[in-house]
């Protein structure tokens, strides 16, 4: 949100602001999508639903990527070895797709 206003984008991630510095420096977190709209390059993952829904549900939840949720079923309940070796290895080919995806979208 506070990203958003500093390069002068409402919540639809449509451009309002004035200053060609703004613009010039857009792609650094941004993508253009369609539209002249801009999306945040971002990918957002966890290993409950809950939190996505949360974040879906907020003021800049529709600003955000649909492919870049990428989430699990169950979570694991504060369960640092439930989250690493079971629940959180069955994501991680999914959010390194996502995670290339974006970096090859990337200038660099």
């Amino acid at each position: 949100q506070n990203i958003s206003g500093e390069h002068g984008l409402d919540s639809n991630g449509v451009y309002n602001g004035a200053s060609e510095l703004q613009l010039e420096r857009m792609s650094v977190y941004f993508n253009e999508a369609s539209g002249n709209k801009y999306v945040p390059r971002a990918v957002l993952v966890d290993l409950e639903p809950g939190t996505m829904d949360a974040v879906r549900a907020g003021p800049f939840g529709q600003l955000f990527r649909p492919d870049n949720f990428v989430f699990g079923q169950s979570g694991a309940g504060n369960n640092w070895a439930k989250g690493h070796y079971t629940e959180g290895a069955e994501l991680v080919d999914q959010v390194l797709d996502v995670v290339r995806r974006e970096a090859e979208g990337c200038d660099c």
